[in-house]
């Protein structure tokens, strides 16, 4: 398959819309569900997201003809993709995390209302 490199996308616009949207967005949004569950910080959220950019792009790699990190020749190119990845997935991951964080804090204290 002959790479496309667009500005989002590496190898192909479908590609990136099954592996980074679909798959790492699910898992991005169980991220950002799991840290307000238990009540984590954003700097945790941020680690697992990064570790889940590292997989994703991992994917991009093995099964799609991506770049990776390694060899250094194609690092710039990896790295590049790697952070629109990481941003996508991240945005995914603060979706689940307030998500799941309104709805607790409804159920937790409820609607006020004032009335006149």
């Amino acid at each position: 398959m002959a790479p496309e490199m667009s500005l989002l996308w590496e190898v192909a616009i479908g590609e990136f819309l099954f592996v980074t949207v679909i798959l790492g967005g699910g898992g991005a949004w169980m991220i950002g569900r799991s840290t307000a569950l238990t009540w984590s910080g954003w700097g945790l959220m941020a680690f697992y997201v990064l570790l889940l950019t590292i997989a994703v792009r991992f994917i991009h790699f093995s099964l799609f003809g991506g770049t990776f990190f390694l060899p250094p020749a194609t690092f710039g190119v990896a790295l590049y993709y790697a952070v629109i990845d990481y941003i996508v997935l991240f945005a995914f991951a603060a979706a689940g995390r307030s998500f799941v964080r309104t709805r607790q804090m409804s159920r937790q204290y409820g609607v006020v209302r004032h009335e006149n």
